[in-house]
């Protein structure tokens, strides 16, 4: 820990710091967008438990939300192999609101001091902007693979052209995040102090 006193700054560039403190009220609507996906989560969760059940209601929704159905009215592997693909779809969008949210506010604005918190991500003690870009780079393959894999499951419900242009998508963010990654590697590093 350093004794030194922080260095005053000029009128201008002290403004232009603050300004970074624009960007909480940001990560507070991505923690209100990820109470909607909670919400989301268990009201997808109850239709499939009320389906499973016999509940006509709860499996009328989950046909309608995925757009498959058996003819006999009740789940086939299929339905629910959706129905589970779109509840692991949630789970991995919400790891990315995490990843945005605490990384970017640790990156950007303000420290968090969590180095002694028992909780605190293994993943936030070496986070800068890099590592973050690569982190999200790769969360959003994750998601875009479920939405694939969900497509292709239900491959009878889309055109060949839809399924040509979601594989196209999904081969773009590869090759994205890939370029992130390839360009982390060879920028140079500075030299790291330990925590």
């Amino acid at each position: 820990m350093s004794d030194k006193k922080p260095s005053t700054l000029r009128p201008l560039p002290n403004l232009i710091f603050l300004s970074r403190w624009l960007q909480v009220p940001l990560y507070l609507g991505l923690i209100v967008a990820q109470l909607v996906y909670v919400v989301h989560f268990w009201v997808e969760l109850t239709d499939l438990v009320g389906a499973a059940l016999g509940n006509q209601t709860s499996m009328e929704h989950i046909i309608k939300a995925v757009g498959h159905g058996s003819d006999t009215g009740g789940l086939t592997e299929t339905t629910i192999m959706l129905v589970v693909l779109g509840l692991i779809d949630v789970v991995m969008i919400s790891n990315l609101l995490i990843m945005v949210i605490v990384g970017g506010y640790e990156t950007f604005v303000s420290r968090m001091h969590l180095e002694e918190h028992p909780d605190q991500p293994e993943w936030l003690s070496h986070v800068n902007a890099s590592v973050l870009k690569v982190k999200l780079g790769t969360a959003i393959i994750g998601i875009s693979s479920i939405h694939l894999l969900k497509t292709f499951i239900n491959a009878e419900a889309y055109s060949e052209k839809a399924l040509i242009a979601q594989t196209a998508i999904h081969i773009a963010f590869l090759l994205s995040a890939m370029a992130i990654a390839a360009c982390d590697r060879i920028m140079p590093r500075p030299s790291q102090e330990e925590h």
